[in-house]
């Protein structure tokens, strides 16, 4: 049985890989690293089907070490620490260390990203890690600051065709056939910049045509084979990266008609209900936020409920929260807020906690001034006493913005009211 089109047609070198020109063109940081011979462990992040995988054994077999991969849905501890027992025994000392590939590292979880740490400090292996969610929130940071992060792009409708008429002309399977690629549209547009179900979609188009006949490929065809497989069109229930932005920004919009016609494409696409309702979870916290704080409430409850029921049931209350969240009104403020905050730390660094702050649980503590000073707001007029809680040497300021909807406006009347002219600002920090 012949190997599926996407994987007959990997590419093995630079010169073969389409797309992601920042990183492996000309003047490509990947690209300089392995005309340097020596490469630092890094993240690759992006969406399915961009060359993530492709592109660390690329890098190995350039680099002519030893490639080990393992995956984050199959592997524990115990899988890493027999990998790591075998570069170490594998490696001569002239060598690069052995690239150690990870798929989907988001999905390890901390135990399993703590055993790497050694390895990685220690040059035992070098790590390249694949991810489509934000490394920042889903890898632990000692491991993250120990490597580089490099970001993935769908890849463009030039890139796409560009692949597409490479595998008719040099695919062995398909030079059987006659193909012509006479309307492109269709095959572009469901590929969605995944490159993968670009291959996937042109074999079921060429499958679907009798034996024997020439191939032509028309938006047409292309949308009738998508429709009668659609398990097909994404074989390996990814996520459907450009369905569950659209499905986002549409809640994020207020369009609860777009929110739920995306969400029928996940159903009927077999997308992993977790997923969805992990999605909304953070919808309702990023983008309703506090113009409607029960948003949040109600998105942990239908993640509760989707994972208690599951399919097909599941569909309705993901339908009633993606409704709910379209319609209640939105505000990013708390978003902004912890992001100008973390913004703040990086800049001010480690600031010790005031000693008025601090708890005193022993006397050598008292002695040196922990706890005193500190006003227990309880014992003052409307459970509120000024005074100060930001870091010695950091100014009051704003990191919380209101915004003009009824639930913030009355939080920010009482900040107004018990901080007087902090809150009577308009622009913040002036």
């Amino acid at each position: 049985m012949a190997q599926p089109l996407a994987e007959r047609m990997r590419p093995h070198t630079l010169e073969e890989y389409i797309g992601q020109e920042h990183l492996v063109g000309a003047d490509g940081v990947l690209r300089r690293m392995l005309a340097s011979g020596r490469i630092s462990s890094f993240i690759l992040w992006g969406p399915p089907g961009v060359g993530k995988t492709t592109l660390a054994r690329i890098v190995a077999t350039t680099l002519n070490v030893p490639f080990y991969t393992l995956s984050a849905v199959t592997s524990g501890v115990k899988e890493v620490r027999e990998v790591i027992d075998k570069a170490k025994s594998g490696r001569f000392f002239s060598q690069n260390s052995p690239i150690l590939f990870i798929d989907e590292i988001h999905r390890f979880s901390k135990s399993q990203q703590d055993s790497l740490l050694g390895a990685v400090e220690q040059g035992v292996v070098t790590l390249i890690g694949a991810t489509t969610e934000n490394p920042s929130f889903e890898v632990i940071r000692p491991l993250l600051s120990r490597c580089q992060v490099y970001v993935l792009k769908p890849l463009d409708d030039a890139a796409l065709l560009t692949l597409a008429r490479r595998v008719v002309e040099q695919d062995p399977e398909l030079k059987k056939r006659r193909i012509e690629l006479r309307e492109t549209d269709a095959l572009v547009r469901f590929a969605g910049g995944d490159a993968r179900k670009l291959l996937n979609t042109l074999e079921l188009v060429v499958q679907a045509a009798p034996e024997g006949e020439d191939v032509v490929v028309t938006n047409e065809g292309v949308t009738q084979s998508i429709q009668e497989n659609p398990a097909a069109y994404d074989k390996g229930g990814e996520m459907h990266y450009d369905i569950i932005s659209a499905f986002i920004k549409s809640i994020r919009g207020s369009d609860p008609d777009a929110a739920v016609y995306w969400l029928a494409r996940m159903v009927e696409g077999g997308e992993d209900p977790a997923f969805i309702a992990r999605r909304l979870v953070i919808s309702a916290a990023e983008d309703v936020g506090l113009a409607n704080p029960n948003a949040l409430l109600l998105a942990n409850a239908c993640f509760d409920t989707v994972m208690k029921i599951g399919w097909p049931e599941g569909r309705i209350p993901l339908s009633e929260l993606a409704i709910y969240l379209a319609t209640s009104p939105k505000s990013n403020s708390a978003y902004r807020a912890i992001n100008e905050a973390c913004a703040l730390v990086r800049q001010t660094g480690n600031l010790p906690v005031p000693l008025h702050l601090r708890n005193a649980p022993t006397r050598l503590m008292s002695d040196l001034g922990y706890a005193k000073g500190y006003k227990y707001a309880h014992d003052y007029e409307g459970h509120f006493v000024e005074q100060q809680f930001l870091p010695d040497g950091l100014p009051p300021r704003r990191l919380w913005e209101p915004q003009p909807n009824p639930a913030e406006q009355k939080m920010a009347e009482r900040m107004k009211h018990l901080w007087g002219k902090r809150y009577e600002q308009d622009t913040k920090n002036e």
